[in-house]
Order: structure tokens, then C-alpha cells, then sequence
């Protein structure tokens, strides 16, 4: 193909994968100690203006559960809860899934790449509705909690509801408040250690996308040329992720559908959708969406195609620090009635890290306003009877507005004909 071939893939490839195998602990992806107690320290400081003395987190899944892992380099996943309580002193209590009753204390070494300094077990399912009171039960004992005055639940969106009930009850004699927003105001903006680390994920991701170009034929599954974009990025160093695909033929939408949808065998002339949207060094995620024809594309779908990256463009001029995030909803809304294609009702421009949606997002339900530092993901699309047409990429948001992007993936449709 030619494409984002030469020295620039092959250098970013050789960095990704000198990286993972330097790497001595047994953890893939973390960042600096450093780098934790930057956003310790954060948190400490704007706790102690609020008066908060302790906070309680649960999440249960790495794709949209990162604060977890924000907090202390250890992902939650496969829907079993992981809960952190995090003290406005010192240390941090990590409660997860095993056996009845075990607490264990880290060494120093453990203690030092996660500033966990004690770890809880239990055995609660979320399958199993009698068990979804334990990991509250030992939350509510632990000694960071034990005399506290006020208590932040961060995200509670992200509490599994028992988990939540049973802290509320039980902590009845203490405010609690939601601290969820003095945590993202902090999240949303990202160190310099945190952007290297992303630059990283998004070379890692171009690598997989080339890959897939030399793969992908007729006569495969649709699921078959994911899995091999998964395969590709965990070899990379990649731990988990989302791969969206789908195929159609030629004047029908080939959309982005889940693995067990992706049954469909490629044909020639088809057009395939690839969304490659997993996780790499430090644990964060960007993402990545191209769409490939096998064969040669329709003037159809060029011109459609030509509107999407106009849209994305026009989307990125407005992302400047200090524009709110719900003006700019407005005016990408407006600019994209002028271009005759449909508003934006989902959600197609929002930050990007730890989650793969995270604040703030651009949308009218958004108080936030854009910032120097932010990660942000801009994905305008199309999608009607004839085709889905899309086009994804991360940007940096530096002092005179977006980055160039992250990705180096040239913004086409790449024909394999």
C-alpha cells in the first residue's frame, strides 16, 4: 500500500516493543511513582479545602472503570469489583474478589509502584445478589474510614448498587458527598510523564491499523480481521480493548458491531469498518477507526467521506482552551446543519485516558470547559441506509488549540483493490 510505511512506523514499532521487554516488574503497563504521588497530591490538596477526610471508589471494569487504576496502577476488570479507599492522610486499601477474611500488607516494593498498603479479599460476584453487600462490609472497617467525618464517593455512577446502599447505611452518621468532579477536574489534565505515555498508545495503535492493511482479503470473517488487530496490539504490549468492525457491500452501511455480530465473510468490492480502541503503555487508550474497500471506492462514498473530515476539522478549530464544552456543542452542531448532514445526538468529540470516555465531553449536559492538556477524541460520522462513514483520531490540546494529530494513520479510505 505504501501507506505510513518507512522509518517513522518501524521506529515507533521498535520503541513500543524495547519498552516491554525493559520493563522488570511483572506489571505491563504503569506509571512512575512519581507520577502517582503528582496526583496524590492533587487530590490531598483539593480534599483538604473541602474538608474531606477519605474517599471510596469501585469500579469493575478497565474500559470505562480507570479511576482505579488512576489511583493506583492496578486495573479493575471482567466485571468484578475492585474498591479503593483512599485516605486524605497516607496509603491506600485496595478491596477485591478471593478468599473470606485475607488481608494482606505490601512489601516495599509492591507498596512502591501502587501505594496500596493493605489488600482485602472477599468472594462477591455480581452474579450472586447475597454476596453484593461484602465488599462494603470490609470497606466500612477499614481504618481509613474508621473516624472520618466526610467521606467522597468518586463516580458512583460505577458502584455496583448494593456496594453503594450498604456504604450509605452503614457510614449514616457521616456526610458523604459526591467527589466525583474534584477528581475529573484533575484526571482530565494530563502530566507530561501521562501525554508521553499516550503518544505512545497512539504508535502503537498506527502499527496495528498498518498491520491489518497487509491482512485483511476476501474469504475472511469480519471477527477473523479484528482478531487480528487484537492479536497485533497485545504482541505490541496491549493488555485489553473494544475491536468494532463490520462489512457490507457497495451502497450499504458497513457498520461497527460487536464479536458477535461479525459473522459476515469479505467479498470483493466490499467496504470494511475497523474500530481499534484498546489500551497500551500506562494502561491509557486512544482510538482509531479507518475504513478500507476492497476494491475501489465510490465517488459516493469519497464525497461522504471528504464531509466527515471537513466536520472533523471544523470540530477541532473550536477546541481551544477555555471554550465551553456546551458552546461548542452548539457550533459544531450548527456548522454540521450547513453541510447537510445530521446533528450530533450522541457523542462524538470527548476526552480520552483511562477510559475510553472520560470528561469532559462535548455536549450540552458538559460543565466543563476545554484546557491546555486534555486528550481529546474527535470522531464525527455519517451513517444512513447507503453507508456509514467515520474517521477517528486523538489530539493533544496545547495552549493555541488542538494538536496535530496523535495518530499519523493518514485520514483516507484506503482501497486494497
Amino acid at each position: 500500500m505504501g501507506w505510513f510505511a518507512g522509518p517513522t512506523r518501524a521506529v515507533a514499532a521498535q520503541e513500543w516493543n524495547s519498552r516491554v521487554q525493559q520493563k522488570s516488574s511483572r506489571q505491563l503497563n504503569t506509571v512512575s511513582r512519581a507520577e502517582l504521588e503528582r496526583r496524590w497530591r492533587a487530590v490531598r490538596g483539593r480534599m483538604a479545602q473541602s474538608g474531606i477526610d477519605a474517599l471510596v471508589l469501585q469500579n469493575s471494569s478497565d474500559w470505562v472503570g480507570g479511576y482505579i487504576r488512576w489511583f493506583c496502577n492496578m486495573p479493575a476488570t471482567n466485571g468484578y469489583p475492585s474498591s479503593l479507599v483512599f485516605s486524605g492522610g497516607d496509603g491506600i486499601s485496595l478491596i477485591e474478589q478471593g478468599p473470606v477474611g485475607l488481608v494482606r500488607t505490601f512489601g516495599a516494593d509492591e507498596s512502591q509502584s501502587t501505594g496500596i498498603t493493605r489488600r482485602l479479599t472477599t468472594p462477591s460476584y455480581p452474579s450472586v445478589g447475597y454476596t453484593g453487600a461484602y465488599d462494603a462490609q470490609l470497606a466500612v472497617r477499614e481504618p481509613r474510614l474508621l473516624g472520618t467525618r466526610r467521606v467522597g464517593f468518586v463516580a458512583p455512577a460505577a458502584m455496583y448498587y448494593t456496594f453503594g446502599q450498604h456504604l450509605r447505611e452503614s457510614l449514616a452518621d457521616i456526610d458523604i458527598v459526591d467527589a466525583t468532579d474534584m477528581v475529573d477536574e484533575i484526571k482530565a489534565i494530563k502530566s507530561p510523564e501521562e501525554i508521553s505515555l499516550i503518544r505512545q498508545v497512539a504508535a502503537m495503535q498506527d502499527e496495528v491499523m498498518a498491520r491489518v492493511s497487509t491482512f485483511i482479503r476476501p474469504g475472511l470473517k469480519d471477527f477473523e480481521v479484528a482478531a487480528f488487530a487484537q492479536y497485533a496490539g497485545q504482541q505490541l504490549g496491549s493488555e485489553q480493548g473494544i475491536f468494532l468492525c463490520g462489512s457490507a457491500p457497495a451502497g450499504e452501511p458497513a457498520g461497527f458491531h460487536p464479536r458477535f455480530m461479525q459473522g459476515r465473510t469479505l467479498e470483493p468490492g466490499d467496504v470494511y469498518s475497523l474500530l481499534v480502541e484498546n489500551n497500551g503503555a500506562g494502561g491509557f487508550y486512544t482510538e482509531l477507526s479507518r475504513i478500507f474497500v476492497l476494491g475501489k471506492v465510490s465517488p459516493e462514498l469519497r464525497r461522504a467521506h471528504a464531509q466527515v473530515i471537513e466536520a472533523q476539522r471544523f470540530a477541532l478549530s473550536l477546541l481551544k482552551p477555555g471554550a465551553a464544552c456546551r458552546e461548542i456543542h452548539v457550533r459544531h452542531n450548527a456548522y454540521l446543519r450547513e453541510l447537510g448532514m445530521p446533528e450530533e445526538r450522541r457523542l462524538s468529540i470527548h476526552g480520552m485516558g483511562y477510559d475510553m470516555v472520560e470528561r469532559p465531553l462535548i455536549r450540552d449536559d458538559e460543565d466543563m470547559s476545554i484546557q491546555d492538556h486534555m486528550v481529546i477524541v474527535c470522531h464525527p460520522g455519517l451513517h444512513n441506509e447507503r453507508m456509514f462513514v467515520h474517521n477517528t483520531d486523538v489530539y493533544l490540546i496545547e495552549a493555541q488549540g488542538a494538536s496535530a494529530s496523535l495518530h499519523r494513520t493518514p485520514k483516507e479510505i484506503f482501497e486494497l483493490g
